[in-house]
């Protein structure tokens, strides 16, 4: 009997975070043409123009890898952190009316458009995976259990980093104005574009401070096998996640009354 009110809190806050994220979709993508395919289409042709460029004019990075793999597996990481992220910048102010009711919290409208946007970039992903697969693009990955558990640990990684930034960006303008800078700044040293081995010896420790690195290189891992020699550290990405994101859920305990007050 006493599992019996933490069993209905669950309940009612899985519908709220349904609710939040249909009417996230009916507000972003409409309810006319393809409406929610956007969200695993678009990312999926971004994707698709960037491995078909990199196609058409040969460019290899001087690697003996597929081109179409290496792109698909580092553009679609991108955006899984990048969209995550910004999405979640600002995104109580336009929601700040549905606070007042009682079961709807700060971190249910943030985890609606994380969910919405890690779901989108994970179906672009597994299908562009699958599709390249089948009509031989790309291999299957060489390891499937590494390239997935790469995949959930920069899933990991993006939702924290978007709970952390977006609970920043309501307490000021600045957040807003540079964040989405700032992730321009760090595609180039995303690891989307190289691999770390590429790099100089003495610059690769540098590079896998940076948390995506971690992830891409493991998921490339999964992917490429024996062909390339990763660099990563899986404790580092759970260390870096674990922090930003209890970070990001104690900015999320005041921010409820702030918004309100707005």
């Amino acid at each position: 009997m006493s599992t019996t009110p933490l069993r209905r809190s669950a309940a009612i806050q899985l519908r709220v975070i349904h609710a939040l994220v249909m009417r996230e979709v009916i507000t972003r993508y409409g309810r006319h043409n393809i409406g929610f395919v956007w969200l695993f289409l678009e990312p999926m042709l971004f994707t698709m123009g960037v491995s078909t460029l990199w196609n058409l004019t040969k460019l290899t990075h001087g690697s003996h890898l597929p081109i179409v793999a290496f792109a698909v597996t580092g553009y679609s990481s991108v955006l899984l952190w990048r969209n995550t992220s910004n999405r979640c910048v600002k995104a109580l102010e336009p929601n700040a009316d549905i606070l007042y009711h009682r079961n709807v919290t700060v971190l249910d409208i943030f985890t609606a458009r994380i969910l919405l946007e890690i779901a989108g970039a994970t179906g672009s992903f597994t299908t562009l995976t699958l599709f390249c697969s089948l009509t031989g693009f790309m291999s299957p990955p060489a390891n499937l259990t590494t390239a997935v558990c790469g995949w959930v640990l920069l899933s990991w990684f993006a939702t924290s980093l978007g709970l952390f930034i977006g609970a920043l960006s309501e307490r000021g303008e600045l957040i807003d104005r540079v964040w989405h800078i700032v992730t321009y700044l760090l595609f180039p040293l995303s690891g989307a574009g190289f691999l770390v081995e590429w790099v100089p010896d003495s610059y690769q420790k540098f590079l896998t401070w940076i948390p995506m690195v971690n992830g891409t290189e493991m998921i490339r891992h999964g992917y490429f096998g024996s062909l390339i020699h990763p660099h990563y550290n899986a404790v580092y990405l759970v260390t870096i996640n674990a922090i930003l994101m209890l970070s990001g859920l104690a900015l999320c305990r005041p921010l409820r009354a702030r918004v309100q007050h707005l």
